[in-house]
């Protein structure tokens, strides 16, 4: 630690890693100090000179003995100190809550704006920015932002917001962090967290609505990355999606974290920071920050992976093609290697052809650490594969029984738990989609074993949306009625010979796989839960909801085959 001085104040300035190396400055919020930011220094100083300094009035550094001199433009004086402190002619600035406050409001000014090479926002949106949202943003997401800002009027009060720090805050915050699986450890919070507070109070005394009435000039010239913590109590994403807008480099990322989100997820706020800093330095974009980017014509999936199974035919194929019709890369997996690499030939350079049996736990495992090694963590996998058997109960056999299941059913289980753990180990999100049947939900007495696979499916499907939900990963259940695909062809038929009448029955139906793979693209988009397509899967999912019954009786007529 050293100490460097701006005015009449002494600020505590913490440096870690190679000082030769590129340095990210890592700006703390209110009411922390630079300690709050531990974990994400810890992870960047190998390859980075990190520095980090507790502002005016907190932890280490004194408070200024005029109080009114917690403005921007002290604030900004005590930022360029810092620089001058460094040495270097540009840094990467990083500021959280009301660091992220500081930072937008320094990279406008002459003087700070040519030594930041990039700037990295979280939980904090500038203050001009934020007074044109609040003029000229949609009336709904106004409201839900005062909802969540109605703090900032209560601290403009006198004496009230003191006691309060000193009685009930305290509990309240520490309520709040435990929420977002943030554990008190030495150093946040603070050992000196009353002290803080009550001097920190002046930061909004001093800053805001000064310039609700004449807001400044919100644009930026340097290149800014937004990670929004998508549960932050106190920034809603409509205000931070329209902080875009001011930065002609933009990138957004989410991470589906709370306000302290680089306390909760220090290595994925790390990875971020070190990405955009290093990229900016020159290297190559990686994937996830190349999806991030903001601005120019993009198409929907671009420089995003999507890994499908049973792609060599039928939905597994249309929906490969779908998504890299929008622009996705695509992995074509299939236990029929020369069905997926006619699926990736037929796409193109953005297309790999893998084979895999998803009945198999090692090759699973296998074909996915493949994956993660190749192209990265996938943004989207469809675990498509599947076989019917078809027949009477009595005349399927224990091999039968467990070939269904350990495709149908196991198969899933392995992608979902598999492809599920990358994307949650890399904290960005994900989607999992699970194609079932409307034989999740209609019973058959002509398939047995093949709708019970289904319906495990829809309900593995249904546990999962519940638990990943906190991880930012969506999951879909497809319950698709008849479609025209090779299925019932494929499939192996026991007892009574209907194998023609099934296929003929497909054909005729005439529902091509490509509307099915159109509902998968528009469920990811949505988020939806549960997806029926066309006609007798709405009408099957429906009765199964009104009259189960209903859906018994007809089980006990049916005699023909139900694909997919």
């Amino acid at each position: 630690m050293r100490w460097v001085t701006s005015g009449d104040v002494r600020l505590a300035l913490v440096e870690q890693g190679d000082p030769a190396a590129p340095t990210i400055l890592l700006v703390h919020g209110y009411p922390d100090t630079h300690q709050v930011w531990d974990e994400v220094a810890a992870e960047l100083a190998d390859r980075f000179h990190v520095v980090r300094y507790d502002v005016r009035g907190v932890g280490r550094s004194s408070a200024p003995r005029d109080r009114r001199h917690y403005a921007f433009d002290h604030l900004a004086a005590d930022l360029a100190a810092v620089l001058d402190a460094i040495g270097k002619p540009r840094v990467h600035l990083v500021g959280h809550d009301w660091g992220s406050l500081q930072g937008w409001e320094a990279i406008t000014r002459p003087g700070i704006r040519d030594r930041v090479a990039s700037f990295t926002t979280l939980g904090g949106p500038g203050v001009d920015q934020t007074a044109h949202f609040m003029r000229h943003g949609k009336r709904t997401q106004i409201a839900a932002q005062l909802r969540r800002s109605w703090y900032i009027g209560a601290f403009q009060l006198p004496v009230l917001p003191e006691i309060a720090w000193r009685t009930v805050i305290p509990r309240s915050l520490a309520r709040t962090m435990s929420g977002e699986g943030v554990t008190p450890r030495p150093g946040h919070p603070s050992a000196t967290l009353a002290k803080d507070a009550r001097n920190g109070l002046r930061l909004y005394r001093a800053n805001m609505f000064t310039r609700r009435r004449v807001p400044g000039d919100p644009n930026v010239t340097v290149p800014v990355q937004l990670i929004e913590g998508t549960r932050d109590a106190f920034v809603t994403p409509g205000l931070l999606a329209s902080l875009g807008r001011w930065a002609p480099d933009f990138w957004h990322r989410r991470i589906a974290a709370g306000h302290w989100a680089h306390r909760s997820h220090p290595q994925v706020v790390a990875r971020m920071v070190g990405e955009f800093a290093e990229h900016l330095e020159g290297g190559p974009a990686r994937k996830e920050l190349r999806a991030a980017r903001a601005g120019g014509r993009r198409r929907p999936y671009q420089d995003r992976l999507v890994v499908v199974t049973g792609a060599g035919s039928g939905i597994g194929r249309a929906t490969a093609r779908a998504f890299a019709a929008h622009g996705a890369e695509v992995v074509c997996a299939d236990i029929d290697l020369g069905a997926a690499r006619r699926t990736a030939e037929g796409i193109g350079e953005r297309a790999h052809p893998y084979r895999v049996d998803v009945a198999d736990a090692g090759a699973m495992a296998d074909f996915a650490a493949e994956v993660l090694a190749a192209h990265g963590v996938a943004d989207v996998v469809v675990n498509n594969a599947g076989i019917a058997v078809g027949g009477p109960f009595l005349d399927h056999s224990l091999d039968d029984w467990r070939r269904t299941v350990d495709v149908n059913l196991w198969g899933v289980v392995h992608g979902c738990r598999l492809f599920a753990g990358q994307m949650a180990g890399r904290g960005e999100g994900g989607h999992i989609v699970n194609i079932a049947s409307l034989a999740a939900f209609a019973p058959s007495r002509a398939l047995p074993a093949y709708s019970v696979s289904k319906a495990a499916v829809k309900m593995l499907s249904d546990c999962l949306r519940a638990e990943l939900a906190g991880q930012g990963i969506g999951v879909t259940v497809i319950c698709p009625g008849f479609v025209s695909t090779a299925i019932a062809r494929n499939a192996t038929f026991v007892g009574p010979d209907v194998k023609e009448l099934a296929v003929a029955g497909l054909r005729r139906r005439a529902y091509p796989p490509e509307r099915v793979a159109a509902h998968i693209l528009r469920a990811v988009r949505r988020d939806q839960a549960v997806v029926p397509v066309n006609a007798e899967g709405w009408i099957g999912y429906a009765l199964s909801r009104l009259s189960p019954a209903l859906m018994r009786r007809i089980a006990r007529r049916s005699t023909t085959a139900e694909f997919h």
